[in-house]
């Protein structure tokens, strides 16, 4: 993995990811963590991740899959970076279509629309070209992911998100199924609306050119890291539009051309 060597102390990786976990437990956002661990160094921020990725799965939380994150050029250029990031997806992060999703679910949410894939095959080891993962892929289909953030107003540099499991906190993933033999997905366009309005649009090029370059990407970060994508697993390849924030009683619709699509609405308050 490229970045920043890590430089940072133990205590200040275990204090950002406490920092962290007290916010899920509370349902409070709290303060960045960048104050431990700067604004880009990579390598804490992961480190930061992979502890309290390893919190959830001690207290039970199965690990589903993997999020791509800051795909778009634009939000890339916002933070400073010139790459994407990635999270961890667990069993009890997953919604399906038409599903209500309980308002507290995602601490500050925003959804966004963008294509989900299913893996056929393991990527452990050989050659990760995109030949080789695309061939890896068993389907796609529609998807909205409901990023949240653990920090207080968004206030978020590279190293929080990342940090933060890259501000992952739900998804819905849509009915139909399609093969990349039947489906393109750099040549998707999507819509996305809340309570019928449209509210953001976008494209698969839009996704570093193509939804599954993402995917190539992140079967190479995560090879490299020792936990390489597995069969079976979701990857939600990253989004195709703007974000937008949601609140209790909206409810989100997202289309992809050729996979239809995929809606939820976010539960009142009780």
């Amino acid at each position: 993995m490229s970045g920043t060597a890590l430089t940072v102390g133990a205590a200040a990786i275990e204090t950002a990811a406490a920092r962290l976990r007290n916010a899920t437990a509370t349902g409070v956002p709290v303060a960045p963590v960048r104050d431990l661990i700067g604004r880009d160094n990579i390598c804490a921020a992961y480190a930061v991740q992979r502890l309290v990725s390893e919190a959830r799965r001690a207290a039970g939380t199965q690990l589903i899959g993997r999020k791509i994150g800051l795909t778009s050029a634009a939000v890339q250029a916002q933070l400073g970076v010139g790459q994407p990031d990635f999270g961890d997806l667990f069993d009890d992060m997953a919604f399906t279509d038409g599903d209500a999703v309980p308002a507290d679910a995602v601490l500050q949410p925003r959804a966004e629309g963008e294509i989900a894939f299913v893996l056929a095959e393991d990527l452990t080891e050989g050659d990760l070209s995109y030949a080789r993962v695309r061939a890896a892929i068993d389907y796609a289909v529609a998807a909205i992911e409901i990023c949240g953030s653990r920090v207080a107003g968004w206030d978020i540099s590279f190293g929080d998100t990342v940090a933060d499991n890259a501000s992952a906190g739900a998804f819905v993933l849509g009915r139909a199924r399609r093969r990349l033999d039947e489906f393109e997905p750099r040549e998707a366009r999507m819509a996305m609306t809340i309570d019928g309005v449209e509210v953001s649009t976008g494209s698969g090029e839009d996704c570093l050119g193509d939804p599954v370059a993402a995917v190539v990407w992140l079967a190479r970060q995560a090879h490299e890291l020792g936990e390489p994508l597995r069969a079976g697993q979701i990857i939600l390849s990253g989004a195709l539009g703007p974000m937008r924030p949601i609140v209790a009683g909206n409810t989100i619709r997202c289309t992809v051309s050729d996979l239809g699509a995929v809606s939820f609405t976010v539960a009142e308050e009780p």
